[in-house]
């Protein structure tokens, strides 16, 4: 992207915001734009660009904070390890809270390792990260041919998001992946599939499984399946977070059943006082809530990086707000009475990295709690699902 267009999409963000900033809450950010496919999709462009992994390997080359640890934290990982060996199933079955658990973390950690792999091979040039990669992708796409059980949706959510950054990664970036081709079916047949259609459990489930799907679509170089999963994300970030200008009640997903306030406080763990930044699972616990706004924030960023910038429409000010809000209280504020009962169970996660980046670092917005709560957490690692080493691709990175 040249440094003139940045400038103009980062001004006219900034205009679209204004209202805000200068408290003006009367005034609703504009909703976003109708989802559109670019005419020609960007690659590498699922989470992060060449930009951006160009910026990432300058300091860490350089020795720079936090990137080095960030760097070092992935490097030393189980995760990086080159003597990994990968436990594909045909099926793999996951249940409630994966109970039971018949290759779900195999999958799920094997996907997190290709990923790191990809990541590694980038920053490195030592392709025997892009080989390992490559190995545990194959290993999986020779196999697997469906999930099952009550979380296959989620599972599938998850495992999908990070095949497909590290599918995308190595493949816009290495020489050689002669079975690439069988990946994109896999991803096409047994993940996007199942995900495609959503879902109309909690909102963290729908979200991550629409990050999955618009970054299969991306590697897949499909408009058709992209532009469905940006309108049912769009719609399921509406109904995710709460701001004032939604009115009285928050926003439901279309054909979601809730008709009722009693429906929708019911929904929302039965929290009846709604407060803006409040999501629709911060009264059930903050980590399913970060699962959510890390969907919210990742998305964002492929649309960005596809030519669509999110961060200055509503989707950017509720995951402003949902930043804000679950920070004040996971660094520990009082909690009123009538905010969940007046307790919260914490544990936010390693998620606030790339939205941090996005509304601050690129649109100078001030997020005091977001940043502390940021910096304390530095380096972010992994939740072991599907948020991956956000400090090392998006801390401070301007790209």
């Amino acid at each position: 992207m040249s440094a003139r267009r940045s400038g103009v999409r980062k001004i006219l963000a900034l205009a679209a915001m204004l209202p805000v900033l200068l408290g003006l809450a009367a005034t609703p950010a504009p909703a976003a734009p109708t989802p559109s496919a670019p005419a020609a999709f960007t690659h590498p462009g699922v989470l992060v660009s060449r930009a951006q992994l160009d910026f990432v390997r300058t300091k860490v080359n350089s020795g720079a904070q936090p990137w080095k640890s960030a760097y070092d934290q992935m490097m030393g990982s189980s995760y990086a390890s080159l003597s990994r060996t990968a436990k594909p199933r045909s099926v793999v079955e996951c249940g409630p809270y994966s109970n039971p658990n018949l290759g779900c973390t195999d999958e799920r950690e094997d996907a997190i390792a290709a990923y790191t792999d990809a990541l590694a091979w980038y920053l490195t040039q030592d392709d025997r990260y892009a080989k390992k990669a490559i190995e545990l992708m194959d290993a999986w796409s020779a196999t697997i041919t469906n999930h099952t059980n009550s979380n296959a949706p989620l599972q599938t959510g998850w495992a999908g998001a990070s095949w497909s950054r590290a599918a995308e990664l190595i493949k816009s970036t290495y020489t050689s992946w002669p079975n690439a081709g069988r990946f994109a079916t896999m991803l096409r047949n047994v993940y996007l599939s199942k995900i495609i259609g959503g879902s109309n459990s909690n909102g963290n489930w729908e979200l991550v499984m629409m990050e999955a799907a618009v970054g299969i679509s991306v590697f897949l170089d499909d408009q058709s399946s992209y532009d469905s999963a940006m309108a049912r994300y769009r719609n399921r970030v509406a109904a995710y977070v709460y701001l004032s200008s939604d009115g009285s009640l928050p926003k439901t997903v279309p054909g979601s059943g809730l008709n009722t306030r009693d429906q929708i406080v019911s929904y929302w763990q039965g929290q009846g006082t709604f407060m803006t930044g409040l999501t629709q699972e911060t009264c059930r616990d903050f980590v399913h809530t970060g699962y959510g706004i890390a969907s919210i924030a990742d998305v964002a960023e492929t649309s960005r990086i596809q030519g669509q910038d999110l961060y200055g429409t509503d989707i950017g000010e509720r995951l402003r707000q949902a930043l804000g809000f679950q920070s004040k209280y996971q660094l520990g504020a009082a909690v009123p009475s009538n905010l969940c009962g007046g307790k919260l169970t914490l544990g936010l996660g390693p998620v606030t990295e790339v939205g941090f980046n996005a509304l601050n670092t690129r649109l100078g917005i001030a997020m005091a709690n977001t940043q502390t709560l940021t910096e304390q957490q530095r380096p972010a690692g992994t939740n072991n699902l599907f948020v991956e080493w956000q400090t090392l691709t998006h801390a401070s990175n301007p790209n």
